[in-house]
């Protein structure tokens, strides 16, 4: 059984961070390494990681709080400090390098962004998901609120809400 911990990103981990983001989504969809990197400065204590026997990182969930219910376009690229009074824990990216999927690495990392937003006593998770992973987020408890304002890519996504 292949051993995983879990834990805080750091800036050296910008480029297993970037692999997994590049190699898990299609390419108008990835993230920009600027903005991984200003996640990485600006809220790290929101970008966990799972990482292997070795050391190198295997997974990646990230993202900001704001009091804005829903994730908007703009909160891909630009990221602000987290404010105690934001009511709402954001994702942007969640992720698994393809060798270590169906191992429970994400719903791992779900559990730790979880216990952070209810421990500073945030309403909700919220993110964006096309439509063929609305059944995944919703085995863990997320409610599909309908069709997000969102234009990334051209995709059609779908609000995901966790209420905490």
């Amino acid at each position: 059984m292949t051993k995983i911990t879990y834990g805080k990103a750091k800036i050296t981990d910008i480029d297993d961070v970037m692999h997994i983001e590049e190699t898990s989504f299609p390419e108008n969809e990835v993230l920009s390494r600027a903005s991984m990197l200003e996640r990485l400065q600006v809220i790290p204590e929101r970008f966990f990681v799972a990482r292997n026997e070795e050391g190198r990182v295997v997974g990646i969930l990230v993202g900001p709080t704001s009091d804005k219910c829903y994730l908007t376009d703009d909160m891909f690229e630009k990221t602000e400090a987290s404010r105690p009074t934001d009511r709402f824990q954001i994702i942007v990216s969640l992720a698994v390098d393809s060798e270590y999927r169906d191992l429970g690495i994400a719903t791992s990392l779900l559990d730790l962004m979880k216990e952070a937003a209810a421990e500073e006593s945030r309403q909700g998770i919220s993110l964006t998901c096309v439509e063929n992973l609305i059944p995944y987020y919703e085995r863990y408890g997320f409610v599909s609120k309908g069709i997000s304002d969102s234009q990334l890519a051209g995709e059609t996504w779908y609000n995901m809400v966790l209420p905490l």
